[in-house]
């Protein structure tokens, strides 16, 4: 059953049709076309699938939300405080579930749900 609230990681690449396509942590400017992206986080998926404890360790490394530097942790957030495609996937999830890639306005997602 589906709490009110949830816990979840996850690894953002952003794309030029992203809403804010700036990488702040790493100060530069995201050039990268949203096939690009995609690909790329499908690519960062097959690294992690098998692996979960790489996760946060490639999220600090190649995540382009200010996250990584919590190796892609979030937080616990309710219904209404993330984008509602990202939400929707985050509390499908069950714990220890990494989603499939997930778009969003801010760009390519894979999300694993952690509480």
């Amino acid at each position: 059953m589906q709490g009110k609230s949830v816990r979840a990681s996850h690894i953002l690449l952003k794309s030029t049709q992203s809403r804010n396509p700036y990488d702040r942590v790493r100060d530069k400017k995201v050039t990268r076309s949203d096939a690009d992206a995609e690909k790329g986080i499908r690519e960062i998926r097959a690294q992690v699938e098998n692996n979960l404890n790489l996760f946060a360790k490639i999220a600090q490394e190649r995540s382009e939300c200010s996250s990584c530097q919590q190796g892609g942790d979030l937080g616990e957030f309710t219904r209404g405080q993330m984008q509602k495609q990202f939400e929707d996937v985050a509390f499908a999830l069950k714990v220890g579930e990494l989603s499939q890639p997930v778009k969003s306005d801010s760009g390519w997602h894979i999300i694993l749900r952690t509480g």
